[in-house]
């Protein structure tokens, strides 16, 4: 008995020990649950404004908005579609008013239909001033709680419109390109109203667990309830946000502490100590092994299977397949244009890309499909047996199909696609290995094909595969000993004011030991694949150069690849070649295409600007077939456009000499010097003489020759418009 009472005791203390640790934490996590309230509501109150800005934005920074306001009388079904009905469905505005430069209301919106411009003076009071303020704004706010930056300066404010609380928010109506001219303080202003009716509060207390949100034009007396302020930019008051406060841990200490108290009477505390860490230790413990199990299989951003899940998966299936005679589908997924959204909208973009083409992957095959994310923007699908191919063509055809659809990241659209790649067991195989390399084969060509799209292998790719692996192995071996195998020929380019040759471009040509001279259309594209451009490039500028010292005043011109261009050591390569040759950077001229310039431009445009200042130029090739911008004309600063062949071989046509004079007016304007490429008629060299062309290359003058023979076409005959003669050489 003597130890009845030291235990019953201690088992009490214990007990009032627990009990009141309970009453505590549960008081604590009240505290905690309630300024968790205070800091949604405030988050919510300060965002408000801020969220309907960002939706306005999305049409307010925009040329064609601009135009659009501009025009008299205005377009109102794209006003509607564009700027006033739609921001109804779009963000829940209730009215929108739009201003001119003299703050005159051209187009009303409100409860989703047009009205007369005229109602502004409902709301005039309140915007009035707002208006004045915006139009002395030239910069854009920045605040700390800002989920992304705004794309204009704005105004916006907390008000009481008609006796109801509403947020007005004020934003120009601005070029989104900067090329449209608008003087500061004149821009059209949209104005969007939300008010904030009970159904606004309802919804915000659904979304963030204020419970049984409302508005009230003063704080409630109930003692229940919780209250903040809706301040406007004057510091006052135009109503309260009221909800009642969520109390978990009153809640948890009422029906815990009746039954933890008769617990705690019945044991004792050393038992209960002790198995209270057992169990403790034993969940946390399980849960460790689950959680690294869970992670060993899953992708860590999007959920889904890894690598590693596929693979296990993978081989189960083979195994059914194999000895049920079924049919297995494996399809390799690869984004398009992934890298353009990722390095324009950043890292944080990319991450909720990829987490929204996994949920539309889900979405598109059944419940037992297995969809894994293999690595950066890479998928694969695993369909166990479909009823047959046509099932399969149907499955790829939506997962294309969805990802065309654009993706809504931070208020911004991005569009991607993605290129399919699909093997089919048994008809390709039955070997994880095999059937993994055959999907992937299929996937590359579905992206050389042009994007897009799925294609299921066939033997023919694989044969496409094996020779281009051989084309690989024998650049590599020519790539050896360069000059054993490789050749320059040089093209001249002649002068049209007085028939001289002004230069040369350097063209590349392989001596292929079974295949005889071989052009740069056939190995350029496997040596850029194998990384081996970069090589086969310095070559040719070593050997273009070494050559140049034998044609004094000679231009040389010589093609360049993008990835040359993107390397940091390309710029120095140059520079040293001419040091070392004695050649002067004034004869030297690197071409590149459109095309390959806009695929990296901020390195290739760097890259551009130091061989320009060691006095290199540069010129654009086959201009017309790219983007044939004048900004990126501009951008790039080049020195000189090359006239691609095609638009040559069209000025018989009334449409291509239009546009071949139009190049050239084009090129005059901004200063540029003009090569035209594959002249091959006495009329085409006529004509180009005839609309101010500088220079001509092709048949009609002159086929390449090796540079053993430029010197003999410097000694020879010039060119006139009345008479050419064509320069034999051996044909290729």
């Amino acid at each position: 008995m003597r130890f009845t009472a030291p235990i019953v005791l201690a088992a009490l203390c214990i007990a009032v020990s627990i009990l009141g640790l309970l009453y505590w934490s549960g008081r604590e996590v009240d505290r905690i649950a309630r300024d968790r309230d205070r800091a949604v509501v405030s988050l919510v109150l300060s965002q408000g404004v801020e969220r309907v800005a960002h939706a306005q934005e999305s049409s307010t920074v925009w040329d064609e908005a601009v135009r659009q306001v501009r025009k008299v009388p205005l377009d109102m079904g794209w006003m509607d579609l564009n700027l006033g009905i739609w921001f109804q469905g779009y963000a829940g505005i209730d009215e929108v008013y739009i201003l001119d430069s003299r703050d005159r209301p051209i187009y009303a919106m409100r409860d989703g239909k047009r009205t007369r411009p005229e109602s502004y003076i409902a709301i005039e009071e309140v915007a009035g001033p707002l208006v004045a303020r915006l139009r002395a704004t030239r910069t854009i706010q920045k605040r700390n709680n800002a989920r992304s930056a705004m794309l204009s300066p704005g105004q916006g404010d907390f008000a009481v419109v008609g006796g109801r609380p509403s947020i007005i928010s004020l934003k120009p109506i601005v070029s989104d390109s900067g090329q449209l001219p608008q003087v500061p303080g004149t821009e059209a202003v949209h104005i969007g109203v939300v008010y904030l009716d009970d159904s606004v509060f309802t919804r915000v207390g659904r979304q963030y667990g204020l419970n049984d949100a409302h508005y009230a034009i003063a704080p409630d007396s109930d003692t229940r309830t919780r209250s903040a302020a809706l301040h406007n930019r004057q510091g006052g008051t135009i109503g309260y946000l009221v909800w009642k406060p969520f109390a978990p841990g009153s809640q948890v200490t009422a029906a815990l502490g009746p039954m933890l108290l008769l617990v705690l009477l019945l044991s004792t505390g050393v038992i209960y100590v002790l198995a209270s860490r057992l169990a403790r230790r034993t969940i946390d413990l399980e849960e460790s092994r689950l959680h690294a199990q869970h992670r060993a299989m899953h992708d860590e951003l999007t959920g889904l299977g890894n690598r590693a899940m596929f693979e296990q998966r993978l081989d189960e299936a083979l195994s059914r397949a194999r000895r049920h005679k079924s049919l297995l589908a494996l399809l390799y997924i690869d984004l398009d244009r992934f890298k353009q959204v990722n390095d324009t909208l950043g890292h944080p973009a990319g991450d909720a890309l990829i987490r929204q083409v996994a949920r539309r992957l889900i979405a598109e095959v059944r419940g037992y499909d297995l969809v894994a994310r293999l690595g950066g923007d890479e998928f694969a699908i695993l369909i166990s047996e479909p009823e047959d191919r046509l099932a399969v063509e149907r499955i790829c055809a939506r997962v294309v199909a969805a990802l065309e659809r654009p993706f809504d990241l931070s208020g911004s659209q991005a569009f991607i696609g993605a290129s399919v790649g699909v093997a089919l067991a048994p008809e390709h195989g039955v070997d994880r290995t095999e059937l993994i390399r055959k999907a992937d084969i299929a996937l590359y060509k579905a992206k050389n094909e042009g994007r897009s799209r799925f294609l299921f292998f066939t033997p023919v790719m694989d044969v496409d595969v094996r020779s281009r692996e051989e084309s690989y192995r024998e650049l590599r071996l020519a790539l050896a000993d360069c000059d054993q195998q490789l050749r320059v020929h040089y093209q001249p380019i002649y002068a049209m004011d007085d028939g001289r040759m002004v230069g040369v471009e350097a063209l590349l040509r392989w001596q292929h030991p079974e295949q005889g001279l071989v052009g740069p259309a056939d190995f350029i594209r496997s040596a850029e694949e194998s990384g081996l451009i970069e090589v086969v490039g310095e070559w040719v500028l070593r050997q273009a150069i070494r050559d140049a010292r034998a044609w004094p005043g000679l231009r040389v011109a010589v093609n360049v690849s993008p990835i040359q261009l993107r390397s940091r050591k390309f710029v120095e390569t140059v520079s040293q070649v001419l040091a070392e040759s004695g050649v002067s950077p004034e004869r030297l001229e690197l071409e590149m295409t459109e095309t390959a310039l806009m695929a990296a431009s901020g390195d290739v445009a760097r890259s551009l600007s130091e061989l320009r200042r060691l006095g290199v130029a540069c010129a654009l090739d086959d201009f017309g077939t790219g983007y044939s911008s004048l900004s990126h004309i501009r951008d790039f600063a080049v020195d000189r456009i090359k006239i691609d062949r095609s638009f040559v071989n069209a000025v018989a046509t009334v449409p291509g000499a239009a546009l071949v004079e139009a190049i050239v007016s084009l090129a005059r304007a901004n200063g540029l010097r003009l090569t035209a490429e594959g002249v091959e008629e006495q009329e085409q060299y006529a004509f180009l003489k005839r609309v101010g062309c500088h220079e001509v290359q092709g048949y009609l003058l002159s086929r390449p020759v090796p540079a053993g023979e430029v010197s003999s076409l410097l000694r020879g005959p010039r060119p006139t418009s009345r008479g050419i003669g064509i320069q034999a050489a051996p044909p290729l």
